[in-house]
Protein backbone atom coordinates (compact mmCIF):
# COMPACT_ATOMS: atom_id res chain seq x y z
CA UNK A 1 0.00 0.00 0.00
CA UNK A 2 1.26 3.46 -0.56
CA UNK A 3 0.07 6.80 -0.86
CA UNK A 4 -0.50 9.51 -3.41
CA UNK A 5 -2.01 13.07 -3.39
CA UNK A 6 -4.37 13.13 -6.28
CA UNK A 7 -5.38 16.33 -8.41
CA UNK A 8 -8.93 15.10 -8.57
CA UNK A 9 -11.61 12.34 -7.76
CA UNK A 10 -14.84 13.12 -9.47
CA UNK A 11 -14.95 12.12 -12.96
CA UNK A 12 -16.81 13.95 -15.83
CA UNK A 13 -20.05 11.14 -15.35
CA UNK A 14 -20.00 11.35 -11.00
CA UNK A 15 -17.44 8.58 -10.58
CA UNK A 16 -14.77 8.23 -7.62
CA UNK A 17 -12.43 5.84 -7.60
CA UNK A 18 -10.53 6.03 -4.22
CA UNK A 19 -8.29 3.45 -4.56
CA UNK A 20 -6.21 1.65 -7.57
CA UNK A 21 -5.07 -2.10 -7.45
CA UNK A 22 -7.30 -4.58 -5.34
CA UNK A 23 -6.42 -7.37 -3.32
CA UNK A 24 -9.54 -9.70 -3.52
CA UNK A 25 -7.35 -11.66 -6.04
CA UNK A 26 -10.43 -12.39 -8.56
CA UNK A 27 -8.37 -14.54 -11.10
CA UNK A 28 -10.27 -13.01 -14.19
CA UNK A 29 -9.97 -8.72 -13.37
CA UNK A 30 -10.11 -7.11 -16.23
CA UNK A 31 -8.48 -3.99 -14.09
CA UNK A 32 -5.18 -5.64 -14.74
CA UNK A 33 -5.19 -4.81 -17.94
CA UNK A 34 -2.23 -2.95 -19.55
CA UNK A 35 -4.50 -0.20 -20.59
CA UNK A 36 -5.12 1.39 -17.52
CA UNK A 37 -1.64 1.89 -17.06
CA UNK A 38 -0.96 1.16 -13.48
CA UNK A 39 2.70 2.14 -12.29
CA UNK A 40 2.61 -0.40 -9.56
CA UNK A 41 2.06 -3.84 -8.53
CA UNK A 42 -1.63 -4.31 -8.67
CA UNK A 43 -2.07 -6.00 -5.20
CA UNK A 44 0.14 -2.55 -4.03
CA UNK A 45 -3.10 -0.64 -3.28
CA UNK A 46 -2.58 3.27 -4.66
CA UNK A 47 -4.40 5.41 -2.02
CA UNK A 48 -5.41 8.57 -2.73
CA UNK A 49 -5.14 9.92 0.18
CA UNK A 50 -6.73 13.36 -0.31
CA UNK A 51 -9.92 11.69 -1.65
CA UNK A 52 -12.30 12.99 1.16
CA UNK A 53 -10.63 16.37 0.68
CA UNK A 54 -11.39 16.58 -2.97
CA UNK A 55 -14.75 15.33 -3.18
CA UNK A 56 -16.16 17.35 -1.05
CA UNK A 57 -15.00 20.50 -2.72
CA UNK A 58 -15.94 18.98 -5.64
CA UNK A 59 -19.59 18.34 -4.49
CA UNK A 60 -19.55 22.02 -2.74
CA UNK A 61 -19.26 23.51 -6.18
CA UNK A 62 -21.42 21.53 -8.68
CA UNK A 63 -24.45 23.34 -9.81
CA UNK A 64 -26.89 20.15 -9.51
CA UNK A 65 -27.11 17.59 -7.34
CA UNK A 66 -26.33 13.86 -9.04
CA UNK A 67 -25.39 9.72 -8.28
CA UNK A 68 -22.13 9.67 -6.99
CA UNK A 69 -20.87 6.15 -8.44
CA UNK A 70 -17.95 4.37 -7.42
CA UNK A 71 -16.70 0.49 -7.71
CA UNK A 72 -16.89 -0.10 -10.96
CA UNK A 73 -13.04 -0.04 -11.77
CA UNK A 74 -11.61 -0.83 -7.70
CA UNK A 75 -13.49 -2.25 -5.14
CA UNK A 76 -14.07 0.27 -1.97
CA UNK A 77 -14.51 -2.38 0.37
CA UNK A 78 -11.11 -4.32 -0.13
CA UNK A 79 -9.26 -5.19 3.00
CA UNK A 80 -7.45 -1.68 3.69
CA UNK A 81 -10.52 -0.52 3.74
CA UNK A 82 -11.26 -1.81 7.10
CA UNK A 83 -8.28 0.55 8.39
CA UNK A 84 -7.86 3.96 6.34
CA UNK A 85 -11.69 4.18 5.95
CA UNK A 86 -11.77 5.87 3.03
CA UNK A 87 -14.56 4.64 1.71
CA UNK A 88 -16.70 5.31 4.76
CA UNK A 89 -15.47 8.97 4.97
CA UNK A 90 -16.28 9.86 1.10
CA UNK A 91 -19.99 7.97 1.95
CA UNK A 92 -20.11 10.51 4.78
CA UNK A 93 -19.42 13.75 2.73
CA UNK A 94 -22.67 12.82 0.17
CA UNK A 95 -24.44 12.30 2.89
CA UNK A 96 -23.52 15.24 4.05
CA UNK A 97 -24.67 17.38 0.96
CA UNK A 98 -27.63 14.90 0.22
CA UNK A 99 -26.08 13.75 -2.81
CA UNK A 100 -27.15 10.33 -4.18
CA UNK A 101 -24.99 6.72 -3.66
CA UNK A 102 -24.49 4.08 -6.46
CA UNK A 103 -21.46 1.93 -4.81
CA UNK A 104 -20.74 -1.50 -6.10
CA UNK A 105 -18.45 -4.47 -4.59
CA UNK A 106 -18.13 -7.71 -3.89
CA UNK A 107 -17.53 -7.31 -0.27
CA UNK A 108 -19.45 -8.01 3.08
CA UNK A 109 -17.36 -5.02 4.90
CA UNK A 110 -20.40 -3.17 2.91
CA UNK A 111 -22.65 -3.73 6.12
CA UNK A 112 -20.28 -1.69 8.35
CA UNK A 113 -22.01 1.41 6.57
CA UNK A 114 -25.12 0.15 6.50
CA UNK A 115 -25.92 3.44 8.90
CA UNK A 116 -24.90 5.55 6.37
CA UNK A 117 -26.43 3.75 3.08
CA UNK A 118 -29.79 4.03 4.99
CA UNK A 119 -29.11 8.16 5.67
CA UNK A 120 -28.01 8.49 1.94
CA UNK A 121 -31.47 6.49 0.62
CA UNK A 122 -33.60 9.06 3.02
CA UNK A 123 -32.39 11.52 1.75
CA UNK A 124 -32.51 10.86 -1.81
CA UNK A 125 -31.09 7.65 -3.34
CA UNK A 126 -29.03 4.93 -2.30
CA UNK A 127 -28.22 1.93 -4.56
CA UNK A 128 -26.09 -1.30 -4.16
CA UNK A 129 -24.66 -3.03 -6.17
CA UNK A 130 -23.15 -6.39 -6.34
CA UNK A 131 -21.33 -8.99 -8.63
CA UNK A 132 -22.04 -12.32 -8.73
CA UNK A 133 -20.15 -14.94 -11.11
CA UNK A 134 -20.41 -18.38 -9.32
CA UNK A 135 -23.16 -20.19 -7.68
CA UNK A 136 -21.05 -23.29 -6.47
CA UNK A 137 -19.03 -21.89 -3.33
CA UNK A 138 -16.33 -24.22 -4.35
CA UNK A 139 -15.44 -22.48 -7.57
CA UNK A 140 -16.11 -19.26 -6.16
CA UNK A 141 -13.43 -19.86 -3.69
CA UNK A 142 -10.91 -20.32 -6.65
CA UNK A 143 -11.93 -17.88 -8.93
CA UNK A 144 -12.68 -15.14 -6.45
CA UNK A 145 -10.31 -16.25 -3.70
CA UNK A 146 -10.13 -13.11 -1.27
CA UNK A 147 -13.06 -11.98 -1.03
CA UNK A 148 -16.58 -13.41 0.79
CA UNK A 149 -18.22 -15.98 -1.67
CA UNK A 150 -21.81 -15.98 -3.46
CA UNK A 151 -23.88 -17.31 -0.78
CA UNK A 152 -22.86 -14.26 1.49
CA UNK A 153 -23.46 -11.86 -1.10
CA UNK A 154 -26.82 -13.25 -1.21
CA UNK A 155 -27.03 -12.60 2.12
CA UNK A 156 -25.85 -8.95 1.49
CA UNK A 157 -28.72 -8.44 -1.11
CA UNK A 158 -31.42 -9.92 1.33
CA UNK A 159 -30.24 -7.89 4.35
CA UNK A 160 -30.39 -4.40 1.99
CA UNK A 161 -33.95 -5.43 0.92
CA UNK A 162 -34.94 -5.47 4.69
CA UNK A 163 -33.28 -1.89 4.98
CA UNK A 164 -35.09 -1.02 1.42
CA UNK A 165 -32.04 -0.04 -0.60
CA UNK A 166 -32.68 -1.27 -3.88
CA UNK A 167 -29.85 -3.41 -4.90
CA UNK A 168 -28.66 -4.11 -8.76
CA UNK A 169 -26.38 -7.25 -9.34
CA UNK A 170 -24.06 -7.83 -12.40
CA UNK A 171 -23.78 -11.65 -13.51
CA UNK A 172 -19.78 -10.86 -14.95
CA UNK A 173 -17.74 -12.60 -16.09
CA UNK A 174 -18.88 -16.10 -17.08
CA UNK A 175 -15.97 -17.78 -17.81
CA UNK A 176 -16.01 -20.63 -20.54
CA UNK A 177 -15.78 -23.99 -19.71
CA UNK A 178 -16.03 -23.27 -16.34
CA UNK A 179 -19.03 -21.43 -15.17
CA UNK A 180 -20.89 -20.96 -17.98
CA UNK A 181 -23.51 -23.23 -17.77
CA UNK A 182 -27.39 -23.68 -16.70
CA UNK A 183 -27.13 -24.75 -13.72
CA UNK A 184 -24.59 -21.44 -12.51
CA UNK A 185 -27.19 -19.22 -14.21
CA UNK A 186 -30.33 -20.66 -12.37
CA UNK A 187 -28.45 -20.67 -9.10
CA UNK A 188 -27.42 -16.95 -9.25
CA UNK A 189 -30.85 -15.94 -10.60
CA UNK A 190 -32.70 -18.39 -7.70
CA UNK A 191 -30.94 -15.69 -5.41
CA UNK A 192 -31.69 -12.84 -7.28
CA UNK A 193 -35.22 -13.61 -7.17
CA UNK A 194 -35.46 -14.40 -3.57
CA UNK A 195 -33.48 -11.15 -2.49
CA UNK A 196 -35.81 -9.28 -4.50
CA UNK A 197 -33.19 -7.36 -6.88
CA UNK A 198 -34.34 -4.73 -8.63
CA UNK A 199 -32.18 -5.42 -12.09
CA UNK A 200 -29.47 -7.15 -13.10
CA UNK A 201 -26.38 -6.34 -15.68
CA UNK A 202 -25.53 -8.96 -17.86
CA UNK A 203 -23.95 -8.28 -21.19
CA UNK A 204 -23.95 -11.95 -22.45
CA UNK A 205 -22.14 -15.16 -21.48
CA UNK A 206 -18.39 -14.86 -21.60
CA UNK A 207 -15.18 -12.91 -20.59
CA UNK A 208 -12.63 -10.27 -21.77
CA UNK A 209 -9.28 -10.60 -22.06
CA UNK A 210 -6.34 -7.71 -22.28
CA UNK A 211 -2.89 -7.86 -22.63
CA UNK A 212 -1.88 -7.68 -18.49
CA UNK A 213 -5.17 -9.55 -17.06
CA UNK A 214 -4.55 -12.52 -19.70
CA UNK A 215 -1.39 -13.37 -18.36
CA UNK A 216 -2.12 -13.34 -14.81
CA UNK A 217 -5.39 -15.41 -15.63
CA UNK A 218 -4.05 -17.83 -17.21
CA UNK A 219 -1.52 -18.47 -14.50
CA UNK A 220 -3.87 -18.87 -11.83
CA UNK A 221 -6.06 -20.70 -14.20
CA UNK A 222 -3.26 -23.50 -14.25
CA UNK A 223 -2.94 -23.69 -10.49
CA UNK A 224 -6.36 -25.53 -10.27
CA UNK A 225 -6.91 -26.51 -13.54
CA UNK A 226 -3.61 -27.81 -15.47
CA UNK A 227 -3.85 -27.19 -18.97
CA UNK A 228 -6.77 -25.33 -19.07
CA UNK A 229 -5.13 -22.25 -20.35
CA UNK A 230 -4.25 -24.38 -23.43
CA UNK A 231 -8.21 -25.04 -24.13
CA UNK A 232 -8.45 -20.97 -23.73
CA UNK A 233 -6.05 -20.22 -26.34
CA UNK A 234 -7.07 -22.83 -29.07
CA UNK A 235 -10.57 -21.79 -29.06
CA UNK A 236 -9.70 -17.89 -28.58
CA UNK A 237 -6.30 -16.92 -29.04
CA UNK A 238 -5.76 -13.73 -28.35
CA UNK A 239 -9.14 -12.63 -28.84
CA UNK A 240 -10.34 -9.51 -26.41
CA UNK A 241 -14.11 -10.97 -26.38
CA UNK A 242 -14.58 -14.56 -25.14
CA UNK A 243 -17.96 -15.28 -26.04
CA UNK A 244 -19.57 -19.41 -24.66
CA UNK A 245 -20.70 -21.62 -26.78
CA UNK A 246 -23.55 -20.87 -24.53
CA UNK A 247 -24.44 -17.65 -25.10
CA UNK A 248 -27.66 -17.65 -27.13
CA UNK A 249 -29.06 -20.48 -24.92
CA UNK A 250 -28.08 -18.81 -21.50
CA UNK A 251 -29.10 -15.66 -22.50
CA UNK A 252 -32.71 -15.87 -23.62
CA UNK A 253 -33.10 -18.25 -19.88
CA UNK A 254 -31.80 -15.57 -18.53
CA UNK A 255 -34.36 -12.70 -20.07
CA UNK A 256 -36.86 -14.90 -20.06
CA UNK A 257 -36.77 -15.96 -15.97
CA UNK A 258 -36.16 -12.08 -15.55
CA UNK A 259 -39.54 -11.13 -17.00
CA UNK A 260 -40.84 -13.75 -15.40
CA UNK A 261 -40.43 -12.84 -12.14
CA UNK A 262 -40.25 -8.77 -12.29
CA UNK A 263 -36.78 -7.88 -12.45
CA UNK A 264 -35.13 -5.33 -14.68
CA UNK A 265 -33.02 -7.16 -17.56
CA UNK A 266 -32.70 -4.14 -20.23
CA UNK A 267 -29.53 -2.62 -19.82
CA UNK A 268 -30.15 1.19 -20.92
CA UNK A 269 -32.78 0.75 -18.64
CA UNK A 270 -31.11 -0.17 -15.85
CA UNK A 271 -28.41 2.43 -15.96
CA UNK A 272 -31.08 5.20 -16.38
CA UNK A 273 -32.86 3.36 -13.29
CA UNK A 274 -29.13 4.21 -11.17
CA UNK A 275 -28.37 7.51 -12.45
CA UNK A 276 -31.18 9.70 -12.45
CA UNK A 277 -31.39 11.54 -8.99
CA UNK A 278 -34.76 11.75 -7.74
CA UNK A 279 -36.29 15.58 -7.33
CA UNK A 280 -38.34 14.56 -4.76
CA UNK A 281 -38.94 11.94 -1.84
CA UNK A 282 -41.92 10.78 -4.06
CA UNK A 283 -40.15 10.46 -7.49
CA UNK A 284 -37.71 8.28 -5.62
CA UNK A 285 -40.04 5.83 -4.27
CA UNK A 286 -41.84 5.78 -7.84
CA UNK A 287 -39.37 5.49 -10.14
CA UNK A 288 -39.32 2.26 -11.98
CA UNK A 289 -41.86 0.56 -10.39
Amino acid sequence: MHFVEAKRILSSKNGINIYRGCTHGCIYCDSRSNCYQMQHDFEDIEVKKNAVELLEYALLHKRKKCIIRTGAMCDPYMHCEEKLQMTRKCLEIIAKYGYGLSIQTKSDRILRDMDLLKEIHQKSKCIVEITMTTYKEELCKIIEPKVCTTKRRYEILKIMNKQQIPTIVWFSPFLPFLNDTKENIKGLLDYCIDAKVKGIICFGIGMTMRGGNREYFYQELNKSFPQMSKRYQKKYGYAYECVSDNNIKLMNFFHEECEKHGIMHDIEKIFTYIETFPESQYEQLNLFP
